[in-house]
């Protein structure tokens, strides 16, 4: 509702965008403002015109983006949670760009769902149940499972897993509402263990939970996929055999064809060369369904 602010976000002068009204306004042959001493507003035409305009050049402008996205294979951008890009994604990024330096790779690390169109996202890779979405190719990457983890001084003080009635657990947020529930009741239950009532400290974030086991803050019931690094590397230890699995695994997803884009199919492969590694952690688990420890 200002002409001024209109001419300066089209990069042309007030009068040029004051001759596209007049012009815009004779072929409708009816006003779609009024002209007020220092303000405009719309007549009922102009109400009228303004929401289909304004979807049209949304659509135009989705458009224009997913045809660029379409020729353009020397870049690639990926939206995954915060908690797999922080502990997983980014700490990777180098080798990928080390076996493709022709592809430049972005991050959008959000809980939000983007929209593919809307937000220029050429790859998600989302966890939670699986489910087929129309328009979309989605393959199963991770499947998620959780065991307790601590730092190796803490796994001295607590080697049997009866131990942990008497040691500082951390819980997380992020699996929660899960049905069926993905926490430590459940992995108690698993265990034949009596459960604990749910205290200490509690974390929004897996990631945080992570961080927080690694400075001795106490047990966490660290998932797999995001703790692999810190296991990997010594900062955290997994000295039980009883694991908790569930359906909620991570899949890749991308607008249905596009999973054939140069860039976009070598990313799916790198992806699962780098997965694969994962796979040493299994050995000698024990592993419960969740879904079979429910109360």
């Amino acid at each position: 509702m200002s002409f001024s602010k209109a001419a300066a976000e089209l990069n042309v002068t007030p009068a040029a965008l004051s001759f596209q009204i007049k012009s815009l306004e004779e072929h409708l042959e009816a006003p779609l403002f009024r002209r007020l001493n220092r303000a405009v507003e719309l007549t009922d035409a102009g109400r009228a015109l303004a929401p289909g305009a304004s979807d049209g050049f949304t659509a135009l402008g989705a458009a224009w983006r997913a045809a660029r996205r379409s020729v353009d294979q020397t870049s690639l951008t990926v939206t995954a949670g915060p908690a797999f890009t922080a502990k997983w994604l980014a700490p990777r990024m180098f080798h990928f760009a080390q076996a493709h330096p022709e592809i430049e790779l972005r991050f959008s690390a959000t809980l939000k769902i983007m929209d593919f169109a809307r937000d220029d996202i050429d790859v998600a890779i989302r966890f939670g149940f699986p489910k087929q979405e129309e328009g979309l190719f989605s393959k199963p990457i991770i499947s998620e499972w959780m065991t307790p983890m601590m730092t190796p001084a803490l796994a001295e003080q607590f080697p049997n897993p009866a131990d942990l009635a008497r040691a500082p657990l951390l819980h997380q947020d992020d699996t929660r509402n899960f049905e069926p529930a993905f926490d430590w009741p459940a992995w108690f239950r698993a265990a034949g263990l009596p459960p604990r009532f749910a205290s200490g400290a509690r974390f929004s974030q897996a990631d945080h939970a992570l961080d927080a086991a690694v400075a001795e803050g106490g047990v966490v019931l660290g998932r797999m996929s995001l703790a692999e690094r810190d296991l990997r590397e010594g900062r955290l230890v997994a000295p039980y055999t009883i694991a908790l699995s569930t359906q909620a695994q991570y899949s890749f997803v991308c607008p249905e064809g596009t999973q054939n884009r140069p860039q976009v199919r070598a990313y799916l492969e790198w992806l699962e060369a780098e997965i694969s590694s994962l796979k040493a952690y299994r050995d000698g688990m024990t592993f419960v369904d969740a879904a079979e420890v429910q109360v």
